[in-house]
Parts: C-alpha cells; sequence; structure tokens
C-alpha cells in the first residue's frame, strides 16, 4: 500500500492515430454517450482526488484536444507526444517535473479505456508495493502458444496467466530510466510493465473490472457505451457504488 502521503499523478498516452477504427478522426475524439472518449477517460482520473495532475500527452498536430473543456481543467496539463506509446510516456513523465519528483508515483493509463472505475484506482493504490503494481485479469480461457504456420504447439497454464491492463503504477524516475534503458536497448515495451520487467522489477499483478475495456475496434465503442451506461445505473440505483463509479 502506498504511504498516505505519497503525491500520486497520471498520465494518459495519446498521440496515436487509432487506424483500426477506420474513423475521420483518432478514436479518443469518437462521440461516446454524448462525450468524447478522451473526456470519459480524463474525468475518470480527475475523479480520484490523490491524483495532484493528469499529463496527457497528444500527437504535435493535433487541433482536437485542446478544444475539449476537460483539457482546461486546473489538474490538466499537455505535452506532445512522440511516434511510439513509450515514446510518449517517457515525454510525458519528462513534462510533470515542474511539478513531480523521481520519487513520487505515476498512473501511466491508455486513453482508449474510458470505463475504468475509480474503486479500481484505490484498488491498485492500496495494493501497491516497492515493485509497483498494474491492473489486470487472470485469464479464464484455454490459451494455445502458436507455432509460425499457425498450429498449436503448447497448451500454456492459464493459471499463471494474466491480461495486463491500465492503469499501471511506478515511482517516476525508476519508470523514466527503464523506458530510457529499453528505447537504448531496442527492447520491446508493449506497456510500462515490460519496461519495468526488463531492469528486473516484479510488479504486483491487481486484480482489476472486465469492463475496462480497450476501445480498439469500431464494435469496441458499442460495447464501451453499454458498459458506461450499465455504470450509471448502478451508481443511480446502488448508494453505496457512487464515490466508486
Amino acid at each position: 500500500m502506498l504511504p498516505a502521503d505519497a503525491r500520486v499523478f497520471a498520465l494518459v498516452p495519446a498521440a496515436g492515430r487509432g487506424a483500426r477504427m477506420g474513423a475521420a478522426v483518432p478514436k479518443q475524439y469518437l462521440s461516446l454517450e454524448g462525450r468524447t472518449l478522451a473526456e470519459h477517460t480524463v474525468s475518470r482520473l480527475l475523479a480520484c482526488a490523490r491524483i495532484e495532475r493528469v499529463m496527457v500527452a497528444v500527437a504535435q498536430d493535433d487541433p482536437w484536444w485542446s478544444a475539449l473543456p476537460v483539457a482546461r481543467q486546473r489538474r490538466v496539463s499537455t505535452t506532445t507526444g512522440g511516434a511510439e506509446r513509450a515514446d510518449s510516456v517517457l515525454r510525458g513523465l519528462q513534462a510533470l517535473s515542474p511539478w513531480a519528483n523521481d520519487d513520487d508515483w505515476v498512473l501511466v493509463h491508455d486513453m482508449a479505456r474510458p470505463c475504468l472505475r475509480v474503486s479500481d484506482i484505490h484498488r491498485l493504490l492500496d495494493a501497491c508495493g516497492e515493485q509497483g503494481a498494474i491492473l489486470a485479469l487472470p485469464v479464464t480461457d484455454t490459451v494455445k502458444q502458436a507455432g509460425a504456420t499457425a498450429q498449436i504447439v503448447a497448451t500454456l497454464p492459464r493459471d499463471q496467466i494474466w491480461r495486463a491492463l491500465t492503469p499501471q503504477l511506478f515511482p517516476l524516475g525508476a519508470l523514466r530510466d527503464a523506458l530510457q534503458s529499453a528505447l537504448a536497448r531496442g527492447v520491446p515495451v508493449t506497456d510500462e510493465a515490460s519496461a519495468m520487467e526488463a531492469c528486473g522489477w516484479q510488479p504486483a499483478l491487481v486484480p482489476g473490472q472486465a469492463d475496462n475495456i480497450k476501445v480498439t475496434a469500431p464494435e469496441d465503442l458499442a460495447l464501451a457505451a453499454f458498459f458506461l451506461a450499465q455504470q450509471e445505473e448502478r451508481r443511480t440505483h446502488e448508494p453505496a457504488y457512487r464515490s466508486g463509479i
């Protein structure tokens, strides 16, 4: 568990184009239940009082982000991202330097995950140890390992396999150094935990909610809308649920 006096920041890499959506604008600016996907996502982070500032890393030629009301919130800052996710996260960490120190903690969250529950953020903070932590889900399906010709070569033990979600939580300085090292060595970085693992860290796996989906394909947008409506219904009818979305 993070100490009560630990400072926490959030970083949202959002410089990608989301080409698989086939839309005229990047997927984070598509409409979802009356707001853009980006507004839903950043608002969930702002709903956590422990997060002092949310840094959003957008593409250099992005004309949409600055027009959103959420981009002008007092606790939101913007920087320019890079060509790949790791580049955007690294630039975001560097942009936080006027407010955050190396021993402060940073939650990195996908802009394409608008259904994150605030209760999951608190669960991550509560379960985080010195090695950091990520939200994740145990795999329930049988998992097959494929060979070069798409034939099964092994059945993997699913009790040892988890799907990585976000947010992922690490000390700012350690994450920055890990990303710089991975990029310099050409180590593939698919999420922040993979960069930390390459440096010998063993982050904790914290069970998250299945509705914390990543919007990648057009059909995911409808599923996200369903989950948001379901969350809103629960918040309306269950008083104990209101503070946790």
